[in-house]
């Protein structure tokens, strides 16, 4: 049966970021090495590995009895029956791109669309500088988009013909050093997360709640993960309801967004919506 989902204290989950800094893709039982430890190479941070074991015997006999994009536990849509809508944009990172569509920043800017931005480990990486400016911006609301960009499971599943994590060390290590970035970057701990697809499973939904964290997918796909022209964008974004949740890609710079949002946001605006973050809806 279930086990109840139990959040870890707050001094409890800031002993598990301050010590970590994540391996690489590996093994189930490969332990993350720590950022500031004194350790040798390769040993975890002193205070992390207690805090990790416990996760991960808590949740050694649970295995998933879900698995999907509109899992109990997950967000797809927002609980209100206001005219207004979320959007979301993911950077993806790694083979899944490091681009920044800046037209589509300065869309937003210019129209004083606020938005919540789903940043992966290697796009922050990679683009420092714009991070710390997103950051800085108080339009925007930054949110956990993973270190590695997987779905979020706790035993491969495979989601849009990727694998997922393999076991609940992974999920935590999926998660917890992309949340240290992000913490170290606005100064707060961030509320949500979005895996690859945005595809989960229950247990892993639990163990990302006792991380702290929020688990997101999505109501609307609009830029159908970076493939859909303009006009379908635009479509797609037009069907959004009270309450909707949309989700597209900030690194595909050469795709429809953009456009597809200049002619849709308008449309939207005029019928009476109006655009918030995750956070402006969704309480503590």
């Amino acid at each position: 049966m279930p086990r109840p989902v139990r959040t870890l204290s707050r001094r409890g989950l800031l002993t598990l970021l301050a010590g970590s800094a994540l391996v690489a893709c590996g093994s189930p039982n490969t332990q993350p090495v720590g950022a500031t430890s004194s350790a040798k190479p390769g040993a975890p941070a002193q205070g992390y590995r207690p805090l990790r074991d416990d996760l991960i015997s808590r949740y050694a006999i649970d295995r998933p009895k879900a698995w999907g994009t509109d899992v109990t536990g997950v967000i797809t849509r927002l609980n209100t029956d206001e005219k207004v809508v979320a959007l979301t944009f993911n950077a993806c990172g790694g083979d899944d791109g490091n681009e920044v569509d800046q037209r589509l920043l300065e869309l937003l800017r210019q129209r004083q669309v606020p938005a919540t931005l789903f940043l992966n480990a290697r796009w922050i990486d990679a683009n420092h500088a714009v991070a710390e400016a997103l950051a800085k911006d108080p339009l925007f609301e930054i949110a956990n988009h993973g270190r590695t960009h997987r779905p979020l499971s706790v035993n491969g599943q495979t989601a849009l013909g990727v694998h997922g994590t393999q076991s609940v060390a992974e999920v935590i290590d999926e998660v917890a050093g992309t949340h240290e970035k992000i913490t170290t970057l606005t100064g707060r701990a961030p509320r949500f997360f979005r895996s690859y697809g945005g595809y989960y499973d229950d247990v892993a939904v639990r163990v990302l709640a006792d991380l702290g964290e929020k688990a997101v997918s999505y109501e609307v796909n609009a830029d159908e993960r970076g493939t859909a022209p303009a006009a379908q964008v635009e479509r797609n974004v037009k069907a959004a309801r009270a309450g909707s949740i949309v989700m597209a890609r900030m690194n595909t710079p050469n795709g429809g967004v953009v456009a597809g949002l200049t002619a849709a946001l308008p449309k939207l605006t005029a019928a009476g919506f109006r655009f918030v973050r995750l956070s402006d809806v969704v309480k503590a």
